[in-house]
Formats: structure tokens, C-alpha cells, sequence
């Protein structure tokens, strides 16, 4: 296992401290609050699909890997607590552990998504929200609201909004892509909304947090943004979901929980989804201590770590039938 060591700037700026990192984290499971039903039959049924894709990218991750270099890889399984209920988190780790043994797999960490609003008092949305940088279409002013106050993000230009009936306004264009390889592919996601007063995050940016979080690529004053918690057989585990903390390490012999790439085994239903997450880390700006501290570890181990945060991830998607 990677050791934690510090790593500081030139310039006397903040230290950033350097997190352990796996070479590769495979997300095994990413359920929905109807999906704890009775028996947890679709648990098993999720684990039964998953799990030949699970042992492939294992298998991968160690043949891309330097012979001298052993794999290490982790596993987890994220629980869509935000705004949901679910059962008891005692109740839920229990099955999905029987659930993932019987098909020879082992979850290492498990995650509350509403810990990526907020973790341990680190306000990790936010953080996020605060390193976004829009993309502008080429040739404009960027007279068009900006992310901050729209809660849009787009990965192009958007259609001219439409006149009022009987008056005259500009004319109808397509909307398009920044960049395009032929034909445009045109993205627009909704980051939050508010209801009642209160800022709701949307799925998919709260799954752009987590792929930031799994890559080890966010600080908080140059601390790591979320430090897993151990969890010995003999815990007790609080009542709800929103007394524990945000990432659980089950398996007390796991490779670290962030990794320098991720994998990520989903239903298909997921995939608009991480379209939307890749459109949105295509314009995170990542630290560049941060940046800088990970290449040099990466190329000292001969791993290569490409540039671009959407080319470190990767997915299987799976029918949901």
C-alpha cells in the first residue's frame, strides 16, 4: 500500500497532502432505494451480471501494469441516501456483502451519496462547483448567464432562445457541439435546482463529485477531501445513513480507496447519466499541485496517467433486464 506523504510547492504555496492511490477503483454497484426491496432480490441479480465484468477489468488493469508493478485495485458500491430512504445501514452492508460473496466478489469500501454534498464538514459540491470552468463556444462574447447562476452547464452552443408569438427575434439555429468529430453531440445538463429554498444536486453532478473523489483529485485547504473510514467487524454501525461516514472501508486488507483510474459497472439506465459526468468533468479545473504531485508519482511507478480526467475513467453498462 502507497504510503501518505506531503508534497509541496516551489512558489511557499499550501501544502498538498498526497492521498494513497490504487492503480485502478471498480465501482461494483450504484443502486437506487427501490432496489433494497424484499429478499434484496435485485441486489443479487446486480451482483450476478457485474461480476464476470468485475474479474475482466482486473484482469486488464493487471496486463496494462509494468510486470515489476503489482496491482493493486480496489472495489466499492455507492448508496443513493440523498433525498431517498433506505434501510438501516447495518441491514444494507450486511446483504450487499452476502449478496457480492456469492458471486465471488468483495466490497472493500461503501459511500452515501449525500456525502458528496457534504463530508465530514468538507462541502464537497461546493468545491466542486467553485473549479468549474464553462467551455464558450468559439466566437462569442459569453453574454449567456454564467454556471454559478444558471445551474446549466453545456458542452457547445445552445439554440437561441425563441421571441415572444407575433414579434420578431432571431432566427432558429442548432445548437452545437464545441469541437465536434463530424456531426454534433450536443449536452446540457442541469448541475442543481432549488426547491422550497433549499439547492437540490442533480444525480449527475453528485456522480461527477464521486469519479472526482474515487481519482483522489480533491483537497480541502491541501487536506485530502475525504479520508475513508476503517470499519472493524465489532462496530456498531448508526441507525441512518446520515450518522456515517461518507466512505466506509469494509475490507481491512484493501488497496487504497482512490485510484488513479476508475471503472465503473452500471445498468444501462446510468448511462445518460455519466454522459452528463463526463460532459462535467470535461470542465473541472483540478488543482495543479494536485495535477502536478500525480504525474510525478504516476510516471515514477510507469504508469501512465493520461492528462484529461474523462480519459481515466472507464464503465461497463449492463442491462438492467
Amino acid at each position: 500500500m502507497v504510503a501518505e506523504v506531503e508534497f509541496r510547492e516551489l512558489a511557499a504555496q499550501p501544502r498538498t497532502v498526497s492521498i494513497a492511490l490504487s492503480h485502478l477503483s471498480i465501482e461494483i454497484g450504484h443502486l437506487y432505494a427501490e432496489d433494497f426491496g424484499p429478499g434484496y432480490v435485485n441486489i443479487h441479480r446486480h451482483f450476478e451480471r457485474v461480476a464476470p465484468w468485475v474479474h475482466q477489468a482486473r484482469a486488464a488493469c493487471a496486463a496494462q501494469l509494468p510486470k515489476h508493478v503489482r496491482p493493486r485495485i480496489s472495489t466499492c458500491f455507492l448508496v443513493d441516501d440523498y433525498r431517498n430512504t433506505i434501510p438501516n445501514p447495518a441491514e444494507v452492508i450486511e446483504q450487499l456483502r452476502k449478496a457480492a460473496e456469492a458471486y465471488d466478489l468483495t466490497i472493500d469500501y461503501v459511500a452515501r451519496e449525500s456525502g458528496c454534498v457534504e463530508a465530514e464538514g468538507v462541502p464537497l459540491a461546493r468545491l466542486v462547483a467553485d473549479r468549474l470552468v464553462s467551455d464558450p463556444p468559439p466566437q462569442t462574447t459569453g453574454g449567456r448567464p454564467p454556471v454559478a447562476e444558471s445551474g446549466w452547464l453545456c458542452n457547445g452552443q445552445r439554440t437561441p432562445g425563441t421571441a415572444p408569438a407575433m414579434a420578431a427575434g432571431p432566427q432558429w439555429s442548432p445548437p452545437h457541439e464545441n469541437g465536434p468529430k463530424g456531426h454534433s453531440i450536443f449536452v446540457d445538463v442541469e448541475l442543481w435546482s432549488h426547491e422550497k429554498g433549499e439547492q437540490v444536486w442533480s444525480c449527475a453532478y453528485l456522480a461527477s463529485v464521486w469519479q472526482l473523489v474515487r481519482l483522489g483529485l480533491l483537497r480541502h485547504h491541501g487536506e485530502a477531501a475525504v479520508r475513508p473510514y476503517r470499519l472493524d467487524d465489532d462496530d456498531p454501525l448508526p441507525p441512518d445513513w446520515s450518522r456515517l461516514p461518507t466512505v466506509v472501508q469494509l475490507n481491512p486488507k484493501a488497496a487504497p480507496f482512490s485510484a488513479y483510474r476508475t471503472m465503473s459497472v452500471l445498468r444501462s439506465q446510468f448511462l445518460p447519466v455519466e454522459l452528463a459526468v463526463r460532459t462535467i468533468l470535461s470542465q473541472v479545473s483540478v488543482e495543479g499541485s494536485v495535477r502536478e504531485e500525480l504525474t510525478e508519482r504516476s510516471t515514477h511507478e510507469g504508469v501512465a496517467v493520461p492528462d484529461q480526467v474523462v480519459q481515466r475513467i472507464s464503465y461497463a453498462f449492463v442491462n438492467d433486464a
